[in-house]
């Protein structure tokens, strides 16, 4: 079963990047586009993952929750709710508590982001470590993690 969790979390990921990266017109394409990229799919698992992600069709096309014109990547809209708490561990490391098995899509979406103040993420099932080098770069990852995630 947990197997099944972690490819469940990981398929989700994915799914949020290849939406927030590209034009997804259908179930069926996006089912295409994950067996391509080495996750089992099918029409129904992707299904119940758009609904558990809030993902919407637009039109023709997926896009991500309160996605609009001048949001179209950003890469939180789907994972913001999930944030439970922010807290720092020493000058270096802060931690995020999440909606237990969203910990990996959150992640994602902090590494998809580039930021310059983070070394690196590492995410269990509802625990993610962001690793900085400076206390003012912890510092600042940590405002900009409240105000995106509203803590």
């Amino acid at each position: 079963m947990a197997a099944e969790i972690h490819q469940s979390v990981a398929r989700r990921a994915a799914i949020l990047r290849i939406i927030g990266e590209s034009t997804v017109r259908n179930q069926d394409e996006l089912v295409k586009i994950l067996h391509k990229q080495g996750f089992d799919a099918t029409q129904s698992s992707v299904s119940r993952d758009l609904r558990e992600l809030g993902v919407a069709k637009a039109g023709d096309r997926y896009i991500l929750p309160a996605q609009d014109a001048a949001a179209t990547h950003n890469p939180f809209a789907a994972v913001a709710r999930f944030v439970l708490e922010i807290k720092t561990a020493g000058s270096s490391l802060t931690v995020l508590k999440t909606m237990t098995g969203t910990a990996q899509s959150v992640a994602v979406a902090i590494d998809s982001s580039d930021w310059p103040e983070v070394v690196g993420t590492i995410s269990g099932d509802d625990t993610i470590f962001i690793a900085t080098d400076e206390p003012k770069d912890q510092k600042k990852l940590r405002e900009r993690l409240r105000g995106i995630f509203g803590i």
